[in-house]
């Protein structure tokens, strides 16, 4: 329930931030994010995550609604490879599409996570006004306590959680920088 919680707390400030144009999310990170949360969502159910599940699914609505908002408010004119970073994770979700294995999806859809990544972590990196950190730091919270709830514990449950844990903490630390 604190997860779930910690989804919404962290994602309103981050949303309103976007549409008061003080952040400004990368739109190709966030469509794959709102493709990545959801396999990862009925991954997570198929494999018995339980009420772990849940914290994903609420976090979900807000990928949805702030890849929605990225599209007016968010980062413009993104790099030439940026655009390779999507086309690549996009290719990504074939074998997802061909096996519907739960695992495997997954661990399909968490490499597609670390692609999309990419370029806010770039973005982010030479331009760490571009985001906050509160939504990142409240991200590495929650899903440390996901894998503190899980029902069960196999790779389709936790890699998520793990991938994610690691990589909105490196976002934090780009973001931090500004002030340094």
């Amino acid at each position: 329930m604190l997860a779930s919680i910690l989804a919404i707390v962290g994602n309103i400030p981050y949303l309103r931030d976007v549409i008061k144009g003080k952040v400004k999310p990368h739109p190709y990170t966030w469509f794959i994010w709102t493709i990545v949360s959801c396999v990862v969502f009925f991954g997570q159910v198929a494999k018995g995550a339980g009420i772990g599940a849940i914290p994903t699914a609420v976090s979900e609505i807000f990928t949805v609604l702030i890849f929605l908002f990225s599209l007016k408010y968010g980062f413009k004119n993104p790099p030439k490879r940026d655009k390779y970073f999507l086309v690549i994770a996009l290719i990504g979700l074939i074998p997802w599409i061909i096996t519907k294995d739960p695992t495997l999806s997954v661990i399909i859809v968490v490499s597609i996570d670390l692609i999309a990544f990419i370029p806010t972590l770039y973005k982010t990196y030479r331009h760490p006004s571009s985001e906050t950190q509160f939504l990142y730091g409240t991200n590495v919270v929650r899903h440390s306590l996901i894998l503190g709830v899980l029902s069960s514990y196999n790779i389709a449950t936790m890699l998520h959680s793990i991938v994610m844990i690691i990589t909105n903490s490196i976002m934090v630390m780009f973001i931090r920088r500004r002030s340094d």
